[in-house]
């Protein structure tokens, strides 16, 4: 039993005002029937609320077609975050040929987020990225190491599923000075599943399984910025919703470049004053990612000793 406004966003239909993300996202999970409305008056003491009863049924796993859903909860979660806006504005950094994708899913232009059904907002994740064809010969996905709140693992699960499921994981952050002071940043990739085209940290990427953390700092500055360098751990961040659900080490190093940035992981970066990337956070925090947002909030509370590099971990 649920309160009623709660069960009514859950079971809702395109074009009412309780539909929203949360209403896509259970309901590509769970089918939702509303059954009926309990009155306050009915418990002792009185709520201030009704109640109402709903049934959740779970889907079958070939009742809808493939997507990937990590893709999907990105795009569902913009495009309600500002439901009155048109969803050719809220998703331009997306999708580039915006007309195409409408006329594919069948759609209006002109659409808001609430005009979409889950059959609809599943087609646009397919247009953002098509679901991969059935290959017995394709490379396994990537599989992250899931952890508990301690940080240890508790099991592994696909990539999708990790970031779809917001499952506790692992990650690197890498922050890379030059002699000067500067800070290098990085602006991710359009092509990214989350947060395309906003300011990162100079590498960063997600522990594999099997892998630890100071492995995967130096495979992600090898893959990302061709580079080897010398790092040092400088904090450790806890899971949690600002950063993705990620446990993540900050480490630090010293590199001039030049770099070898990968076109699949990086649109472009450079040099920046440091004192000018906490002034840019403060005043636009939206061209960031929000977990380099958390890493450096963290850096920055550190003791000035942890501004040496001279230690490989």
């Amino acid at each position: 039993m649920l309160q009623k406004e709660m069960a009514q966003r859950l079971s809702a239909k395109p074009g009412a005002s309780a539909y929203g993300a949360l209403t896509l996202l259970v309901q590509s999970r769970y089918r939702v029937e509303y059954l009926r409305t309990v009155p306050s008056t009915v418990f002792l003491p009185k709520p201030e609320v009704d109640s109402a009863l709903v049934r959740l049924t779970p889907r079958q796993i070939d009742e809808l077609p493939d997507y990937n859903r990590e893709i999907f909860t990105s795009l569902v979660r913009t495009g309600f975050s500002q439901r009155r806006k048109q969803l050719q504005k809220l998703l331009r950094a997306r999708i580039l040929e915006w007309t195409k994708a409408t006329d594919a899913i069948g759609i209006e232009p002109k659409a808001r987020a609430e005009e979409l059904s889950l059959a609809q907002w599943i087609a646009l994740t397919n247009f953002v990225r098509p679901p991969d064809a059935p290959d017995s010969g394709r490379v396994e996905p990537e599989r992250f190491p899931i952890v508990d709140e301690h940080d240890r693992v508790v099991g592994a699960a696909p990539r999708r599923e990790v970031h779809g499921d917001n499952l506790r994981h692992r990650a690197v952050h890498i922050l890379i000075f030059n002699k000067a002071g500067e800070v290098f940043l990085q602006k991710r990739s359009r092509g990214k599943d989350r947060h395309p085209l906003r300011w990162d940290s100079s590498a960063a990427g997600h522990v594999d399984a099997g892998e630890e953390y100071d492995q995967t700092a130096r495979r992600e500055l090898r893959e990302e910025l061709g580079i080897s360098a010398m790092l040092k751990r400088i904090v450790k961040l806890k899971a949690s919703e600002r950063t993705g659900q990620e446990f993540i080490w900050l480490y630090r190093a010293l590199h001039e470049g030049p770099f070898r940035l990968a076109p699949a992981e990086i649109e472009y970066g450079g040099f920046f004053q440091t004192h000018l990337v906490t002034a840019w956070i403060r005043a636009r925090p939206e061209e960031f990612a929000p977990g380099f947002i958390e890493c450096w909030k963290s850096y920055q509370r550190q003791p000035a000793d942890c501004a040496s590099a001279d230690k490989t971990p």
